[in-house]
């Protein structure tokens, strides 16, 4: 059910009505791209087609999903057809150049004749909403992706009714970095508690040449991968396991990829209905709902951000916000 972590800060956030968050994601449910749209982005339901309930609750826990079109173009393709054009241009009024305003024009033209004859491409994210750890979860690596979830998912929150305080989205900022964190770990070859470092890593030089070496399904406990620390390399993702339960790879971004429930957990699941969705949903928030503030502490626990003249606190990223209505 997830496969990447990307995890924010939810302040403010209180668990909304089922049937008003129903209504607050309505129009802004996804449609599929007009003919000349290269992108078109909204909420579908997180159970599936057979569904059509663009929000579930699981326990304490609401599960979104939105779904992102695009007609991608070949650059190669609109290039081709810009030369072309200009070349014809350039014969019909005998100029020798053309202005960056005008192949700027030609290129618009160009990508809006194309666009009707390109293949479409869809895909999904899972958005999770944990109001009791106050916690957004994006099922995601790409930062572009989780700023699109966020800011439809505030526009939408924003207009529940009853909402009197205004409520903050921001990214998760730990005390110590990820990449620190991972060359502490394999240095030392101990692990923080209720974690094993497991066979898969990769060390990287922080330099321009970006030098790097894998180690996969191999065991870690080598004096050349301290070696490599020492010389400078830095962990960019560590093989983990959480409490002999759930096995990831964390990245120097601090994201969780790679999840993988483990057989003492799944041992017993029942799939509820035909798909199987509850169940799934249940034990995946379930475990990882535990999993990620135990990693947090592992990487020395929340950074608090600096307070501003007047009391008020800075973050280092801007975070996301919505006043209630």
């Amino acid at each position: 059910m997830f496969k990447t972590l990307s995890f924010y800060r939810l302040e403010n956030f209180e668990s909304p009505d089922l049937e008003a968050l129903e209504q607050a994601l309505a129009p802004a449910a996804f449609l599929p791209c007009g003919p000349t749209q290269p992108e078109s982005s909204g909420w579908v339901p997180p159970r599936g087609k057979k569904s059509v309930a663009l929000a579930e609750r699981v326990g304490p826990h609401l599960l979104l999903q939105l779904c992102t079109e695009r007609r991608p173009l070949p650059a190669s393709a609109v290039n081709a057809a810009m030369e072309e054009r200009i070349e014809k241009f350039k014969q019909e009024t005998g100029r020798e150049r053309v202005g960056g305003k005008l192949k700027k024009q030609i290129k618009e033209e160009v990508i809006f004749e194309l666009l009707p004859r390109a293949f479409s491409k869809r895909s999904s994210t899972l958005v999770w909403l944990d109001a009791q750890h106050q916690m957004l979860v994006v099922n995601t690596s790409s930062n572009a992706v989780s700023d699109k979830v966020i800011s439809l998912l505030i526009d939408a929150l924003a207009q529940l009714p009853g909402r009197s305080a205004s409520f903050v989205v921001k990214p998760v900022q730990t005390q110590l970095s990820p990449a620190t964190c991972m060359a502490q770990w394999l240095r030392t070859q101990e692990a923080p508690a209720g974690f094993t470092v497991d066979q898969d890593c990769e060390l990287k030089t922080p330099d321009d040449r970006k030098s790097s070496v894998r180690y996969a399904r191999h065991t870690l406990e080598l004096d050349e991968i301290r070696q490599h620390i020492t010389e400078g390399k830095l962990p960019t993702q560590l093989a983990l396991t959480w409490n002999s339960r759930v096995s990831f790879v964390l990245n120097d971004k601090g994201q969780v990829k790679k999840i993988k429930l483990l057989d003492v957990v799944m041992e017993g699941a029942k799939a509820e209905g035909e798909d199987g969705f509850d169940a799934d949903a249940t034990i995946a928030t379930g475990e990882l709902s535990q999993l990620l503030p135990d990693l947090l502490e592992a990487l020395g626990g929340e950074l608090a951000a600096p307070a501003e003249p007047g009391g008020q606190a800075a973050a280092a990223t801007p975070p996301w916000e919505a006043v209630g209505s």
